[in-house]
């Protein structure tokens, strides 16, 4: 997961309806991230049901960090996907037609190579002809994730959202363990943002990411979602 600082003006035309971007504090400093995700989907079931030809495969992402306060004052941390990619039509078809989430298709491949002194994890993709890539080379074991740190603020959101083309916001519950971090020694991104994102995005192809952070994957659960009711604001670009 690499992490970009962006201006939270960018992040406006994707925040759905009812949301608050979520911002990391450094002392006085609050940054606006998006995370550049690859990660593996592994033995995936649906409603309980394995799909075959279905079952494993990557996925990258772009996504945001979002809140969302309840009446009674509980404050969700979420995330929004800008646009996510994966190599199965059959899940992006899906996805996109009946959920309204920004997936598309295309070729993807992985690579996680553990030795007694290093974990090398490298997630690639073809876009327009090209591929692009994201590795880490990291130490070999895990380590838990330091409270209040910018690790457990990217990794801790268990919500996800989606903005629908009515204007109206969904939300989905997500489950998983506290995950454990690997140490990383060095990285490699190369990707084009404009292409895959949109021009608003177009200065992180050159940008150094803020951070990269490599988590131990576990088993996550994704709870069935629901239309949020309307709210009569449309959400706002400020912290708390």
């Amino acid at each position: 997961m690499a992490q970009y600082v962006v201006e939270p003006s960018t992040l406006l035309p994707w925040l759905p309806r009812g949301l608050e971007l979520d911002f990391f504090r450094i002392g006085s400093e609050s940054r606006c991230y998006v995370s550049l995700v690859g990660f593996l989907f592994d033995q995936v079931r649906v409603k309980g049901l394995g799909i075959p030809f279905h079952r494993r495969f990557e996925e990258v992402n772009l996504r945001f960090y979002v809140t969302r306060r309840e009446e009674d004052g509980t404050r969700k941390r979420g995330v929004v996907f800008v646009r996510e990619f994966v190599p199965r039509p059959a899940i992006s078809l899906t996805a996109k037609w009946i959920y309204e989430e920004p997936y598309e298709t295309l070729p993807a491949k992985h690579r996680i190579l553990l030795d007694p002194d290093s974990m090398r994890v490298s997630y690639e993709w073809r876009h327009r002809g090209e591929w692009q890539r994201l590795a880490v080379t990291a130490d070999p074991g895990p380590r838990p994730i330091a409270p209040q740190s910018e690790e457990e603020f990217i990794t801790e959101h268990y919500w996800g959202y989606t903005k629908r083309k009515c204007g109206s916001t969904s939300e989905y519950r997500v489950e998983h363990p506290r995950w454990s971090v690997y140490t990383v020694r060095n990285f490699e991104v190369k990707a084009d943002f404009a292409s895959m994102y949109g021009q608003p995005f177009a200065k992180l192809t050159s940008q150094e990411p803020a951070s990269v952070l490599l988590a131990e994957g576990s088993p996550v659960t994704v709870f069935e979602g629901r239309r949020l009711a309307e709210q009569s604001g449309i959400g706002s670009a400020l912290g708390d």
